[in-house]
């Protein structure tokens, strides 16, 4: 065997564990539930909201405002 076969496969190699220990770390983590809006009313998550657009001015774009 060449020299380039055994380092491409051996690149191959390294590749497809670093994907695979990617890929089982996504399917066994666990995350645990935000709670954020249990605890809070909707009027209060407005009232912390900017009141005016953050959104830079672009062509037909439209934003949303809340009047409570």
């Amino acid at each position: 065997m060449k020299f380039e076969t055994l380092i491409l496969r051996g690149l191959f190699v390294a590749c497809i564990l670093v994907c695979g220990l990617i890929l089982t770390a996504m399917v066994t983590s666990k995350t645990s539930p935000l709670h954020l809006a249990a605890s809070t009313s909707i009027a209060s998550l407005l009232v912390s909201a900017p009141s005016s657009c953050v959104l830079p001015v672009v062509d037909d774009m439209i934003c949303v405002r809340s009047s409570i």
